[in-house]
C-alpha cells in the first residue's frame, strides 16, 4: 500500500487524504493552489508522439487544491467514532490495567455502561482488554472498584487525520503535529 497524500483546502485545513493518482487528476487540472511536503511522488505518463517526452507529474506529499467542493466547512465537526479511531487515541492501551495489546484483544468499553444511560461517544468509550472489560461487566468504574488510568477525550481534526492513517510520512505527522493541542497524546507518538 503506497503512502497516501495529504489533501488541505486552500486555507490549510486538512481535508482528506488520496491517492497519488488522485492527486495527479487535481495536477493535470490545475486544481493545486499551493503544495509543500519534502516527499515527492513522480509519476509517468504517456509519451507525446510528436515530441518524444514523456509526460511527469511531481505531486508533494501535501496540497491544497482549489475550489469550493475543498473547502471545509465544519472544522470543529467531531471525527467518526470507530473502533480503529478509537483504539489508537488510546494507544492500544488498556485504559484498567493500562498494558498495551494488539488490535484483537481490545474491545471499545462504555465507561458508564449503555444499560445506565451511557453513550456511545468519544467521552464514554475506552479502550478494556478482554479480561477486565469482563471483570467491569455492566457497572461503573466505581462499583466494579477499577480506576481508569487515562481519561478519554475528544480527538480534534488533526488528531483525527493522524488516527486514521497507519502510514503517515514524516512531513505530514509534522504538518498536522501543529494542530494537535500541547498536552495531546498524539504528541508522544510522534
Amino acid at each position: 500500500m503506497s503512502p497516501h497524500i495529504l489533501a488541505l483546502d486552500v486555507a490549510g485545513a486538512p481535508h482528506r487524504w488520496i491517492n497519488v493518482r488522485e492527486a495527479a487528476q487535481y495536477y493535470a487540472t490545475d486544481m493545486i493552489a499551493w503544495a509543500t511536503g519534502t516527499n515527492e511522488f513522480l509519476l509517468r505518463g504517456g509519451t507525446q508522439r510528436s515530441t518524444g517526452i514523456q509526460s511527469l507529474i511531481r505531486a508533494n506529499s501535501i496540497i491544497a487544491i482549489k475550489g469550493k467542493d475543498f473547502i471545509v466547512r465544519n472544522f470543529d465537526q467531531v471525527a467518526a467514532l470507530t473502533k480503529e479511531m478509537l483504539l489508537a487515541r488510546d494507544r492500544y492501551v488498556c485504559a484498567y490495567c493500562a498494558q498495551r495489546f494488539r488490535f484483537d484483544q481490545l474491545d471499545m468499553e462504555h465507561i458508564v455502561p449503555r444499560s445506565k444511560g451511557g453513550e456511545n461517544s468519544w467521552m464514554n468509550l475506552v479502550a478494556a482488554c478482554k479480561a477486565c472489560n469482563n471483570r467491569k461487566a455492566d457497572r461503573t468504574p466505581e462499583a466494579a472498584g477499577m480506576k481508569l488510568h487515562y481519561v478519554p477525550y475528544v480527538p480534534n481534526r488533526y488528531e483525527a487525520f493522524i488516527l486514521s492513517n497507519r502510514k503517515i510520512l514524516a512531513d505530514q505527522m509534522e504538518f498536522l503535529l501543529q494542530g494537535v493541542p500541547r498536552n495531546s497524546r498524539m504528541r508522544s507518538i510522534a
